[in-house]
């Protein structure tokens, strides 16, 4: 079959044939150029994103690094904590929000019996402890606690802290008996020197009674003053005692009113003919002290008879004994007017057998210091010439 014969002409036009607008070719070329340069730029947005994956990537891998680091030494941590919970002589509690036992290592299991886990705070002191004489003080059976409690600010409960001070209490009453003793020690020249005086002159007035010639009077006078000075040295050898067991006390509750009321009625007769001003302030607000109240009420007697023998002479002579409550604690404070004393005197005040008093034993004051650090207090003395003196002594209450 022949095919027609087509000329160069024909060829040229069927080519040509749609012809394409000039506008619209420019369209097509600005839309393929958009097109290629949107495609250039969403291929550098993805070559950026792959980056910064990759990036990202390594980021996420060194924070688990370091939080898997953070997390061993954490778990190495709690482990060592662990380890020296159990290893600690002390015990300890850890009390939740409601006040339940959520933590005890074996120590503080020991001290109370077997507490377990899940117990709570009051039963278990209602059950295994008991108020010693001193404030943060407990007695479990033979043991005596000292017990702290700290609260846990972040998590809510609190961590119970108990410490055996059994051995340690014990150590502290035998070093304060041999410090007594040592006291007692050194103070025997001198003990002999104050018997040696009064004993001297009871005799000589005893030999004086054997002179038939002496009236009726004399001989009682002089019998008057063999007594005198055998009195003096019995009250002599009794404080010598009273010092030397200073750490004898009694446990008993009393109030700190009645306290002041046989404390009242012993000092006010000797106040009564002496023209001073004796005045009581009372703001204890119901305190409650432990120990010996005999004990207590003789030891402020010699702070008060200190005080009337300082204002002795002065028409305007005034004691004041005041009480109050000071965090915790009980301060009773006894005040004068008197003649005040020097630093050296108040640097020995409470020395044994040291008195500025002819008819003193010097053994007043110290044997009030005794009883009140036997009660767990302090006793302090401020004072200068002609400016009065107040002694503070510091007492703990058994009772908030």
């Amino acid at each position: 079959m022949q095919h027609p014969h087509v000329s160069a002409e024909t060829l040229t036009v069927h080519a040509q044939s749609p012809q394409v607008a000039p506008d619209e070719a420019l369209r097509l070329a600005e839309a393929f150029r958009i097109f290629s340069q949107a495609s250039d730029e969403l291929s550098n947005a993805y070559s950026d994103l792959q980056n910064q994956v990759a990036r990202l990537t390594e980021e996420l891998a060194v924070a688990n690094g370091a939080l898997r680091q953070q997390y061993q030494e954490k778990a190495a941590l709690t482990e060592r904590l662990s380890l020296l919970l159990d290893a600690l002589p002390a015990g300890v509690v850890v009390l939740d929000d409601s006040d339940c036992a959520v933590q005890i290592n074996p120590a503080a299991s020991c001290l109370l019996g077997g507490v377990k886990v899940g117990a709570g705070w009051t039963a278990i002191q209602a059950e295994a402890l008991q108020p010693g004489d001193t404030p943060g003080e407990y007695l479990c059976g033979e043991r005596r606690l000292a017990i702290a409690v700290t609260p846990l600010d972040s998590a809510g409960g609190r961590i119970v802290l108990l410490h055996d001070i059994t051995e340690a209490q014990h150590l502290k009453t035998q070093a304060e008996r041999h410090q007594r003793l040592a006291a007692m020690g050194e103070m025997a020249a001198q003990l002999a020197h104050q018997l040696r005086t009064p004993l001297a002159a009871a005799l000589l007035y005893a030999g004086n009674l054997e002179n038939a010639a002496l009236s009726p009077a004399a001989h009682a006078a002089i019998a008057q003053k063999t007594v005198a000075r055998l009195k003096h040295i019995e009250r002599l050898i009794q404080d010598m005692l009273l010092f030397a067991r200073g750490e004898a006390l009694g446990r008993e509750h009393f109030a700190v009113t009645d306290l002041l009321v046989e404390l009242t009625q012993n000092f006010e007769p000797l106040v009564q003919n002496s023209h001073v001003r004796f005045v009581v302030n009372n703001e204890s607000a119901g305190a409650v002290l432990m120990g010996k109240r005999k004990s207590l009420v003789s030891a402020l007697t010699s702070l008060l008879e200190n005080a009337l023998q300082a204002v002795a002479g002065r028409e305007d002579g005034c004691i004041e004994l005041s009480v109050r409550r000071e965090e915790g604690s009980l301060l009773l404070m006894v005040e004068d007017n008197g003649c005040g004393m020097d630093k050296v005197t108040v640097s020995r005040l409470f020395e044994p057998f040291y008195t500025t008093r002819s008819d003193g034993t010097g053994l007043g004051l110290a044997i009030a210091r005794g009883v009140v650090r036997a009660h767990g207090g302090s006793i302090d003395v401020v004072s200068s010439p002609d400016a009065g003196a107040r002694f503070s002594v510091s007492l703990p209450c058994s009772n908030s």
